[in-house]
């Protein structure tokens, strides 16, 4: 399911996703939800897409004068622009929008839209038009607030515009628009260096512009220069007091001087891949090359910095953002590609006044910079400005850069710790000091704890081929599978590799809800509707739909007097397990959810399920409910020993796209003798599971020292397996751990060592047991706590 200009990048035979557009085009996604304004000339050719399928478009075109005018793009226009009015009030999006027309003085409640696509358009649909002249297009993905138990999530849409004179062309990958008012705004061409103050508060935005250059940077502390005794970051200093190779968005985000003083804090970070080992590219280097006389960023920085007073050096230690290297096994320093993208940034805040460097590198001799050095945006922004922190990710590499998101929960969790970190794109607690670990831990094994778990992804499907659609996606039967239960299940590819795994929920004959662990699963459901060729739709739902689970043997006491069910759905007492129920806070009138009888902690449990604007409501009620139950907050660290004792599978550990459900422990979800009709992977299954290798069991390790994922399982010298994972068990005062062994060695009862170090030096002895360690018969989760 291709998109209109997708290419190739011009090197025969290399694939870059997202750096190359066809000359002439420009690319502007539009986001559910909202909306995007764009200057059009005579002769534009617009083309605009409905990326996943059923998602009206509403488009204005205005004339110079501020009139709208449907002939401009040579379409008839068919009402009142309702859904962008409702796109300008409602999004970040669109009251960017709404500035800008008010701006121009454009009067957009006299105008009409032209509308396409809507319900039954299919994924990348595309309509065309051409400018007849000058003017302004705006662009619209309306809908509104998804309630949980509906299905009609708004989605993105993508804009392309050709230009028809090249003059009017912004190029393939402009600047983007500031952060805030910049105070500086420098374009740095490759070969130059720009020196700058930034005074305590201050922002730093260094900007690839094209993607694939690299940009050193270096700073000082302006006090220290005054002194004369010059202190600037120094790479050695940072990556002791971080423990990391270099700072990032969260609690390890500051550059360091040899004087242990922080200079810099990383707030954003679209790249996430840079260098402090290497220098700053040298006249030697290029000498050594046999380049003799290339430009060189070490030569630039020393004039930048002589009127300030500073030693000119032969090579100048710097952080060289996007800068792609890394420490091979052999403890080599191995350089490649940068990793960044067409806009990718670093934006840092000045922590004293600083005397800046930052350069656009020439290196045009190796793969530093692609191959093509390219040019580096500067700007900084005034300390007043409300930046929040975020590391960049993408759904996928031709995607344009989402920020980590706050869930609808944040601000209530927020209430109780400020350990935050990054997970699949949301900041999640990964712990609550004032509990600590072991203390949220018993909290859900003995009484009852709380959990954010929004960043699961949801999505809709629909539509008369739906069930045929799931059948042939995932590995459980949904023919089985009744309307107001769910199941959990595996998502294989055809070499029956796992994509992923989750639940699904059946919402009506015809209506499905995914909810996996990547978005990779979603788009491979939309991949495959639209190779069999099924009337069925899938809609992304993950921002519509923010979810807490509540774990513990107090969570259907607590939830059964916060949630009203009307008479025709299973109240919170009723509910079966792997099943679901639409409730209110209180009564007719409350807060919508959908509760589900779920977890992933092995306990009795379920997941309550709103849309982020009510999720505030949602949480307090629990909480003030949850109180006399002895209520506390769960992060991710405690949520991880739960579910290994479970025995419970996380992606990245017990399962790969290599790995098959068999082998992740998770065999039950493929009932290949019940489910007799062809499914993803379903051949590649068969022969595993006829001929299997790898087994996923249970270690019991005679060592309180915790292995790692990834250390090797050995019986003497020979490797025949790899930890997945590992805790310390409290309740069992022992050291588990979940391993994938050869079957020749997987037997219960066989003695094995870990292997630490290089995996012959250290050895943790173990052995190996039935999984899950804790609660085999997963009598907990069904709530039979007995007395």
């Amino acid at each position: 399911m291709g998109l209109p200009f997708e290419t190739r990048a011009p090197r025969r035979g290399v694939l870059t996703p997202g750096l190359a557009l066809p000359p002439g085009v420009e690319r502007h996604p539009v986001p559910g939800g909202g909306s995007r304004a764009v200057e059009i000339r005579a002769g534009d050719e617009i083309t605009v897409t409905d990326r996943e399928g059923g998602q009206l478009a509403e488009i204005v075109a205005f004339t110079p004068s501020g009139a709208g005018d449907a002939g401009l793009i040579g379409a008839v226009a068919s009402g009142a622009p309702e859904g962008l009015l409702a796109t300008l009030r409602d999004s970040v999006s669109g009251r960017g929008v709404a500035r800008a027309l008010a701006a121009a003085g454009f009067d957009l409640g006299a105008a009409r839209a032209v509308r396409r696509f809507g319900e039954g358009s299919r994924p990348g649909d595309s309509a065309q038009f051409t400018a007849g002249g000058d003017g302004l297009l705006v662009v619209a993905a309306p809908g509104g607030p998804m309630a949980p138990d509906a299905q009609d999530a708004p989605t993105e849409l993508l804009l392309y515009i050709r230009r028809a004179d090249r003059r009017n062309f912004k190029g393939a990958h402009p600047p983007p628009d500031p952060l805030a008012d910049p105070l500086t705004d420098r374009n740095i061409r490759p070969g130059e260096a720009f020196v700058y103050e930034v005074p305590k508060g201050g922002f730093i935005q260094i900007l690839d512009v094209q993607g694939r250059e690299c940009s050193d940077f270096q700073a000082f502390s302006a006090r220290s220069l005054d002194a004369g005794t010059p202190r600037e970051i120094d790479p050695t200093a940072t990556r002791t007091m971080t423990g990391t190779i270099y700072p990032r968005p969260g609690l390890a985000a500051k550059y360091w001087t040899v004087d242990l003083e922080p200079l810099v804090e990383i707030v954003q970070d679209t790249c996430g891949r840079h260098d402090t080992f290497g220098l700053a590219c040298t006249s030697r280097y290029y000498d050594d090359m046999g380049y003799p006389g290339h430009v060189n960023c070490t030569d630039n920085i020393n004039a930048g910095l002589d009127p300030y007073g500073v030693r000119p050096r032969g090579g100048w230690p710097a952080i060289n953002f996007f800068f792609n290297t890394l420490i091979d096994a052999d403890h080599g320093i191995v350089t490649e590609e940068p990793w960044s993208r067409p806009g990718d940034y670093v934006l840092l805040r000045a922590m004293t006044d600083l005397v800046c460097v930052s350069t656009a590198c020439p290196d045009d001799i190796d793969p530093a910079n692609g191959w093509n050095p390219t040019d580096i945006q500067l700007r900084t922004y005034g300390a007043n400005e409300d930046f929040r922190r975020s590391i960049g990710w993408r759904k996928r590499p031709e995607d344009d850069v989402a920020h980590t998101q706050e869930t609808g929960f944040h601000a209530s969790f927020a209430r109780h710790t400020r350990d935050f970190v990054e997970y699949n794109g949301y900041w999640l607690p990964n712990g609550f000091p004032g509990e600590g670990t072991l203390g949220e831990y018993w909290a859900c094994r003995e009484k009852v704890a709380i959990m954010d778990l929004s960043p699961l992804r949801k999505f809709e499907v629909t539509g008369p081929d739906a069930e045929a659609l799931m059948q042939y996606c995932v590995t459980r039967n949904m023919e089985k599978l009744a309307v107001g239960q769910v199941v959990y299940t595996a998502v294989c590819s055809e070499n029956g590799g796992m994509i992923d795994d989750g639940t699904v929920f059946r919402m009506s004959d015809h209506n499905f809800r995914w909810i996996g662990g990547c978005d990779g699963s979603g788009a491979f459901l939309r991949e495959q509707a639209e190779r069999l060729g099924l009337d069925a739709h899938v809609r992304s739902s993950t921002d519509q739909l923010c979810n807490v689970a509540l774990q513990g043997r107090h969570s259907r006491a607590i939830l059964s007097q916060v949630f009203w069910t009307a008479p025709d759905r299973p109240t919170v007492d009723e509910l079966g397990w792997f099943r679901f129920t639409v409730a209110r806070i209180g009564d007719f009138q409350g807060v919508p959810v959908v509760i589900s009888r779920t977890g992933y902690t092995g306990e009795l449990g379920y997941e309550v399920f709103c849309h982020p604007k009510d999720a505030g409501a949602v949480f307090d009620a629990i909480w003030e409910a949850g109180q006399p139950y002895g209520l506390k907050p769960l992060g991710l660290a405690a949520l991880d020993i739960l579910r290994i004792e479970s025995g419970l599978a996380f992606a990245g550990h017990e399962f790969d796209d290599r790995t098959d459900p068999f082998e992740a422990g998770i065999g039950f979800t493929v009932p290949l003798k019940s489910k007799t009709c062809d499914f993803s992977g379903r051949a590649a299954l068969e022969e595993r599971k006829a001929h299997p290798q790898r087994r996923l069991v249970g270690l019991e390790i005679d060592a309180t020292t915790v292995p790692a994922h990834g250390d090797c399982v050995r019986i003497g010298r020979q490797q025949v397996g790899v930890v997945t994972s590992a805790t310390r068990s409290p309740i069992l005062s022992k050291t588990i751990a979940l391993a994938r062994i050869d079957m020749p060695h997987a037997e219960i009862g066989a003695e094995v060592e870990v292997g630490q170090l290089d995996g012959h030096q250290k050895r943790l002895a173990a052995r190996i047991v039935p999984f899950p360690h804790f609660d085999p018969t997963k009598a907990r989760a069904k709530g039979d706590y007995g007395t």
